[in-house]
């Protein structure tokens, strides 16, 4: 039903970007198998990440697991795996090897530093990645601290939707030259990617190193946050000429402030916006700049977004398995996936998987009862 159907997908099981990107390309329909530790994690079964999949739980410290894994891959289409550089060569389920039984397939790397460079080998985490990539320093207010985004910008943003675009690049490169390649995707590579936009600003000396000083950062008064007078903020988005003036004429301040760009009027004018946000409600703001163009929003928090009349009438939320999570994105006109199905256990699937890899019965109970698979 979805775009991907007919491509197998094997996911090493990792944490973070590997299982959204494992989300996202089940979302769009390939079959997603799971090679899972055997115990596995604590709670799968709410893990929206972990939806659209089988499980087989491979011990691939044990001497016979990694050709257990082979064996599925000889029949997949796409490999991704987040292990830091050169360990899954050292488990024997590295691309040579599995190259080896799988010409075609393509082999999607998942890392923070990528395959080599000095910190190749090192431990770490979304922070640190964007921290190394210019992104970190850009954020927060001036005179603080630079403020986490959560783990959005790395983690997902340079790395799973990066991981996903290259491997269906790779798959699509595949149809013409019938071999598969190592996708090597470096959340430090994408997170640079995505600052393309505010490398190109500083070179025309549009954008500043100077956090809080810009048009996007905060540094503008008209893109900015605003408290409200029952303690909650409004988001004000309003860059161009039509959607400032609309935004003067629902504060009631038309005629009263400085020129949109004059930047040396910018603290008066966030003055006077700060003070009248602050005498009214979020809701009353918001029923004010209903059906206008100022491009102001309420900041709602994750569980009110989901109830968002919006979000509501696209069907932007399901639930799986009694658990209320995003719906499946991008939509598409014709190739609709099937609604997606909730986590299992790990594990849950190892005997059908390895039956359809071609594992006879008494191989699947050799296998189980060595350990090497449970």
């Amino acid at each position: 039903m979805g775009p991907l159907v007919g491509i197998t997908v094997i996911e090493l099981t990792a944490i973070g970007p590997v299982p959204m990107c494992g989300m996202l390309l089940g979302d769009l329909g390939a079959a997603v198998i799971r090679v899972d530790r055997p115990g596995g994690s604590p709670d799968p079964l709410r893990s929206p990440m972990g939806r659209n999949r089988r499980s087989v739980a491979v011990d691939l410290k044990h001497p016979d697991g990694a050709a257990v894994v082979l064996r599925l891959v000889t029949t997949a289409d796409v490999l991704i795996e987040g292990m830091r550089s050169g360990v899954a060569e050292r488990l024997g389920v590295g691309p040579e090897q599995c190259h080896g039984v799988n010409p075609g397939l393509v082999y999607g790397r998942m890392t923070g530093w990528g395959q080599e460079g000095p910190l190749a080998a090192s431990a770490g985490h979304d922070i640190d990645y964007i921290a190394v990539a210019g992104a970190l320093h850009a954020m927060g207010e001036a005179a603080s601290p630079p403020a986490p985004p959560l783990n959005l910008v790395g983690d997902f943003g340079g790395g799973a939707l990066y991981l996903a675009c290259g491997v269906l690049a790779a798959l699509l490169e595949r149809n013409r030259s019938g071999a598969g390649q190592v996708v090597d995707a470096a959340m430090i590579d994408g997170v640079s990617s995505m600052l393309t936009m505010f490398h190109e600003l500083s070179a025309m000396e549009m954008w500043t190193e100077r956090r809080g000083d810009n048009l996007l950062d905060g540094g503008a008064p008209f893109y900015a946050t605003y408290r409200t007078a029952d303690g909650r903020f409004a988001a004000v988005g309003a860059l161009e000429p039509q959607f400032f003036a609309a935004l003067l004429d629902g504060l009631g301040l038309k005629g009263d402030v400085p020129a949109q760009h004059d930047r040396a009027a910018w603290p008066e004018m966030r003055c006077r916006f700060t003070v009248r946000f602050a005498q009214r409600t979020l809701a009353e703001w918001v029923e004010t700049f209903s059906g206008t163009d100022a491009c102001v929003a309420p900041v709602l928090t994750m569980s009110e977004a989901a109830q968002h009349p919006h979000t509501v009438a696209r069907g932007g939320f399901t639930d799986v398995g009694g658990v209320r999570q995003p719906a499946p994105a991008p939509r598409f006109s014709r190739s609709r996936p099937e609604p997606p199905t909730a986590p299992v256990a790990p594990g849950t699937d190892t005997g059908a998987v390895l039956a359809t890899a071609g594992f006879t019965t008494a191989e699947i109970a050799a296998l189980r009862a060595a350990g090497t698979v449970a």
